[in-house]
């Protein structure tokens, strides 16, 4: 593919993030609520979407556009011998799983990243993130489960590149909203 070709496919998904507009300003003003009032985000995901999960991470805990304290955030499992015994042990379906029904409260935000939607350990991580009462939000592609997080912001796009880059804008924009809540606590 030509790199015009490309960055006009790019430029269509960004575009098209309009469509849900409403369903990230909810979600972004939801997650910056609990961590203003002091709750943990947890993040994960597989292969590149676990990428998006310690970029989102990295923003948070060190800085994204300010100077400030950092946010309490931290990628899940977090090390390869937790992840590597939980797979043994369980099932690869537990990995994310496990560690949200370890560490979270219903106080916290578990964000999972699934550029299909359908990842079998995001869903059960994202699952056991509502049976704990925190807040959970699903970035994927247009196809993913239609009820597999309290937010599920679906990028208008079935092709796996232009979904983890327009991830990777609506976690910068979301990384906004959160330094601002936090500002203004």
């Amino acid at each position: 593919m030509p790199l015009t070709e490309a960055v006009a496919r790019h430029l269509q998904v960004i575009a098209d993030l309009s469509l849900i507009e409403a369903e990230f300003n909810a979600a972004a003003a939801e997650v910056a609520r609990r961590l203003a009032a002091g709750g943990t985000l947890y993040a994960f995901g597989n292969g590149g979407s676990a990428a998006d999960a310690q970029h989102l991470v990295a923003e948070l805990v060190g800085r994204f556009l300010h100077d400030r304290e950092p946010i309490p955030a931290v990628v899940l499992p977090g090390d390869s011998s937790s992840l590597t015994c939980i797979a043994n042990d369980y099932s690869f379906s537990d990995v994310f799983a496990r560690p949200v029904r370890a560490l979270v409260s219903s106080r916290d935000v578990v964000i999972g990243f699934s550029t299909s939607g359908s990842s079998a350990n995001v869903l059960a991580g994202l699952e056991q993130a509502r049976k704990k009462g925190a807040y959970s939000v699903l970035f994927s592609g247009q196809n993913s489960e239609p009820a597999a997080a309290d937010a599920v912001l679906r990028v208008p796009s079935q092709e796996t590149a232009r979904i983890q880059e327009a991830h990777v804008l609506l976690l910068h924009v979301l990384c906004q909203v959160i330094e601002a809540a936090v500002a203004a606590a």
